[in-house]
């Protein structure tokens, strides 16, 4: 019982402590990271021709691209570029020492059933049905992969769905944002670019849970469906889907930035 105190309270400092970034930043959106889910020895889902690691890298650099060629004001930082392994720790710490304003996470799903398909953006949040849960924990996974996960991770068990339910106390201070912007994306994604939609959902990541700004995890489709994989796999399709994806970044900068 002395535990379970212990990390309410120390989560509710953490929530109610990040709250004086946000008079800081509220309102405007100068530097964006973008985080291509997976790398190096890790592969992620794996379709049958393809690697989740491969299309992640490929549509986080396109997304980059189109935000430096059409915004002049704000700066865009990866915390990968090429095929590298980057712990899921370091990530965030890349967001938080730069600043950023905002962060976006890109993936792509797999299940059993071949037949699934669908986009689906996640933000930090209370995890509610099964799918939700398991997309996080493949995704939490990767901690394993890295050295002393236990001790860095203060003893999260990405099987554990208690360790899951224990993260909806992060990330509430940005969790408006974060749905504003999860939301645009969906939408750009079903009625521009045609994809089917799974809508916004709330999960516990390992990848969000210490960002310090807005922050959404972005599964781009189902490598498991003969369908989706060849569409993620073309080159086109990953542009299509990178620029759904800078058209919801746009919308959502113009709201944030026009309500100061």
């Amino acid at each position: 019982m002395r535990n379970i105190w212990a990390i309410t309270l120390f989560s509710l400092i953490l929530v109610f402590g990040s709250f004086t970034n946000l008079d800081v930043r509220e309102f405007r959106v100068r530097t964006v990271v973008i985080d291509a889910g997976h790398g190096g020895k890790d592969p992620g889902a794996l379709g049958k021709r393809t690697r989740e690691k491969d299309i992640a890298l490929k549509v986080a650099l396109e997304l980059g691209r189109i935000i430096e060629e059409n915004t002049d004001d704000v700066k865009v930082l990866y915390t990968r570029n090429d095929d590298t392994f980057v712990q899921l720790e370091e990530r965030a710490n890349i967001a938080n020492k730069n600043h950023a304003d905002l962060f976006i996470s890109i993936h792509c799903n797999a299940v059993k059933n071949p037949n699934v398909k669908g986009t689906e953006t996640f933000v930090m949040g209370q995890t509610t049905t099964k799918g939700n849960l398991a997309v996080a924990q493949r995704e939490n996974s990767v901690i394993l992969l890295e050295e002393d996960y236990e001790e860095r991770y203060e003893g999260f068990d990405p099987s554990s769905p208690a360790s899951h339910i224990i993260f909806s106390l992060y990330q509430n201070a940005y969790l408006d944002n974060s749905l504003n912007f999860a939301q645009k994306i969906e939408t750009q994604f079903k009625q521009r670019v045609g994809r089917t939609s799974r809508g916004v959902k709330q999960a516990g990541f390992v990848v969000l849970w210490r960002t310090n700004m807005p922050s959404v995890l972005v599964e781009l489709g189902f490598l498991t469906n003969q369908a989706e994989e060849t569409y993620l796999m073309d080159d086109l399709g990953q542009v299509y889907l990178a620029s759904g994806i800078w058209r919801a970044f746009r919308d959502y900068k113009k709201d944030l930035e026009s309500s100061n």
